[in-house]
């Protein structure tokens, strides 16, 4: 805590504070640190809180009702000496808002920088040793265990802050127009869709392509009327066709095909989703979809499908999990691979006969 800081004096009096969040990527954990932004905005109505949000990532948060607005960051250009200028330019905007309270859910050296020099009342983070941000806050919060999820503690900045822990909120609102681009292009009306992820950031995070296609194929067989969304990037538009040649009368190939926005409305029409450990996992379980998530190289308990991390698939070897982007075992992906395409059909299956359409 910084010198003549006391958390209870520094915290405005209920309606008037100004909120600066950095939460600034990547997709699966600025949607896991939305239910921070929806407590707090129910706790405190009339506050105005701002975002400080990769530039990518800022349509996922446009027009949020919760929001005052996003400050972007560009961690390229601002890795430039020849942009400096537009870095000295975004604090100058940031202070000039003289925020109340600073939330840090980032904890990286540089967005600890950012929330010190944003020069709020109360600068609150996460303490996470990896780079020394907690030198930056009032108050720093520990992870209560090693297994503790993501999603628990970015929420416990909040008693911090006098705000109530509770889960009477909608953590991604409807985006009417959004909703309506995707009844309108794909016209996704008398199916029952499942949402197929092949994708993931990391290769070593990837279920094969060919299990999915396999998958598909299984569960088709036992549901006449199941079809297969399959989302993804223009990267990962490989993987989606993999998949859609083992069944091209029942499979939609969306990889790099969707906004952001209408990647979400597509799953909240989804019946249960098939995933890697990725961003749009933590939409589906945003949404309560019922999520079966292949997991290789990482850790279900800390950053599984929020509230059904059952359902995630890890096979038990010494390795596993060893955080690593890279696979340094002896059978590469043995992890991945050892996960068979009719595990997945009998979960999935179990779901769609147990007409299961929320998240348990």
């Amino acid at each position: 805590m910084r010198a003549g800081t006391s958390v209870l004096t520094q915290r405005p009096s209920r309606f008037t504070v100004n909120i600066f969040i950095l939460k600034p990527s990547s997709l699966g954990d600025v949607i896991q640190a939305l239910p921070v932004l929806r407590l707090i905005k129910l706790h405190h109505p009339d506050s105005s809180i701002f975002w400080w949000l990769d530039e990518g990532l800022t349509p996922l948060l446009a027009g949020d009702p919760d929001l005052a607005g996003i400050i972007p960051f560009n961690r390229k250009r601002w890795s430039s000496p020849w942009r400096w200028h537009e870095v000295w330019n975004s604090v100058r905007q940031i202070r000039a808002h003289r925020f109340d309270w600073v939330i840090d859910l980032q904890s990286l050296m540089r967005s600890g920088a950012m929330a010190w020099v944003a020069n709020g009342k109360f600068t609150v983070g996460l303490d996470d040793a990896r780079e020394g941000a907690r030198g930056f806050y009032d108050v720093s919060i520990p992870r209560r265990s090693h297994a503790t999820h993501a999603v628990d503690w970015y929420l416990d900045v909040l008693p911090a802050l006098n705000v109530p822990v509770h889960r009477n909120f909608t953590w991604l609102p409807e985006r009417a127009t959004a909703a309506q681009a995707v009844r309108d292009k794909w016209r996704p009306e008398g199916a029952r869709w499942i949402a197929l992820q092949p994708g993931a950031r990391w290769l070593n995070k990837r279920w094969p392509a060919e299990y999915f296609a396999a998958f598909a194929r299984e569960l088709a067989a036992e549901f006449s009327n199941v079809r297969f969304a399959i989302f993804g990037s223009a990267a990962d538009q490989p993987l989606g066709e993999t998949i859609v040649r083992a069944l091209p009368d029942r499979c939609l190939d969306l990889t790099g095909r969707t906004s952001l926005a209408e990647m979400i409305e597509w799953t909240r029409l989804c019946e249960v989703m098939v995933t890697n450990d990725t961003g749009p996992m933590h939409v589906a379980a945003a949404l309560g979809k019922p999520v079966v998530a292949v997991f290789g190289p990482t850790d279900p308990r800390r950053t599984g499908p929020y509230g059904q991390t059952g359902r995630a698939l890890q096979h038990s070897l010494p390795c596993v999990p060893c955080m690593k982007d890279f696979c340094r075992n002896l059978t590469p992906l043995e992890c991945l691979h050892a996960i068979r395409p009719g595990e997945v059909v009998s979960r999935v299956a179990a779901l769609l006969t147990n007409g299961s359409a929320q998240a348990r």
